[in-house]
């Protein structure tokens, strides 16, 4: 059984799918492990870490790929490198499936088993599988950081001889896991700090985090979060209240982070051109919900752009920008659920078709496409 690790190729992803750790007890679990050189470098893994847990490193991608019966990646593979992944492999990666009719139909007509990481349930037994709960709690905290490189403050209140500086006002829209995480973040960081969501069950998290709660709480609210835990669509009516809500609020806000994401949709828009224009010169926000569309009016993928007087953050892949913590937390994922598929008597793959995890994350199979939310895509 080989298990091919080639580096990513896609938007300059720094991240990588196996660390010298997972690929350690990979062979352990009697696999063969081929790395690309250098796939590791953006992670800060050299080549020789994985050479000396056991691994083969590969001069390119074709070598790496050649025979390979598991291939771990971070993003999608592309067509260049579908070109070299053999008929009935199985590829575990972030496949990014909504809207991308035309890439899992090529995964599927190249006879390719695939894996969408990001789909995996939000049950117990996967928490430790769970990429996107492991990847936002970076970028949650990443988010704080980049805010308080673009603000030209400090974020603690600071009480010297020469007079005191006050504590910034941060204000987080979106309380899961990127959220919370940038809750805890900025609050260690001494700022002020309040937080919004639509879901009824983040009030408490919210305040066990020393933030204060900010939301119309009306009967609409108290039903707003589906049986898996994710924020619901909101009534045009509420959308207009907690709106008027925010606008209010943000006026007095130095830093303000986006977080909102729903499943399969664009990003829901929080932030309007006529808010922004309310916030106080030298204010900073961060949308981390901008390659989805974007949570603010104005924010362009990629860049960090000013509108009027306040600055917008839009830093794509914000968990890669910390690409060392990201690729450890991500590899632990990915073993975690491939451990599970591989059968320990005969050192090969032997993928239960009727586990829940196996049905909930599998996108194509046996040349169709079969997961049933992309089916008739």
């Amino acid at each position: 059984m080989k298990i091919a690790v080639p580096k990513e190729t896609v938007d300059a992803e720094p991240r990588v799918a196996a660390t010298p750790d997972t690929v350690k007890r990979f062979i352990a679990l009697g696999a063969t492990v081929s790395v690309e050189t250098g796939a590791g470098k953006a992670s800060r893994i050299p080549d020789g870490e994985y050479e000396a847990v056991g691994a083969t490193i590969a001069p390119d991608a074709a070598t790496a790929l050649a025979d390979a019966d598991i291939v771990l990646k971070v993003r999608r593979p592309t067509s260049d490198e579908i070109r070299l992944i053999k008929s009935g492999a199985l590829v575990v990666a972030t496949l990014d499936p909504y809207g991308n009719a035309e890439a899992l139909a090529e995964l599927a007509g190249a006879g390719i088993t695939s894996v969408a990481m990001e789909l995996m349930p939000r049950i117990t037994r996967a928490q430790v599988m769970d990429v996107l709960s492991s990847q936002a709690n970076l970028a949650g905290y990443q988010a704080v950081i980049d805010a308080a490189a673009e603000y030209d403050r400090a974020l603690p209140m600071m009480m010297t001889a020469a007079g005191t500086v006050p504590a910034a006002r941060v204000f987080v829209m979106g309380a899961g896991v990127a959220g919370l995480q940038a809750i805890a973040t900025a609050r260690r960081l001494g700022a002020v700090v309040t937080a919004t969501d639509v879901r009824p069950a983040s009030k408490e998290q919210v305040a066990s985090l020393g933030a204060k709660f900010v939301a119309v709480e009306d009967e609409e609210f108290k039903q707003a979060e589906t049986a898996a835990g994710y924020a619901k669509p909101m009534s045009a009516e509420y959308q207009a209240k907690q709106a008027a809500l925010v606008a209010e609020h943000i006026k007095k806000q130095d830093i303000v982070i986006t977080t909102a994401l729903i499943p399969g949709r664009a990003a829901p828009r929080l932030i309007t051109a006529e808010m922004l224009a309310s916030m106080k010169p030298g204010s900073v926000v961060v949308d981390l919900a901008v390659e989805r569309g974007g949570n603010v009016e104005g924010s362009v993928a990629g860049e960090v752009v000013t509108v009027g007087d306040v600055k917008i953050v839009g830093h794509r892949n914000v968990s890669g920008r910390i690409a060392a913590s990201a690729s450890q937390l991500y590899a632990k994922n990915l073993y975690a659920f491939v451990e599970t598929l591989i059968d320990k008597a005969t050192k090969n793959l032997a993928i239960n078709w009727d586990d829940e995890l196996v049905k909930a994350t599998v996108i194509t199979r046996d040349g169709a496409v079969v997961h049933p939310a992309f089916a008739a895509a």
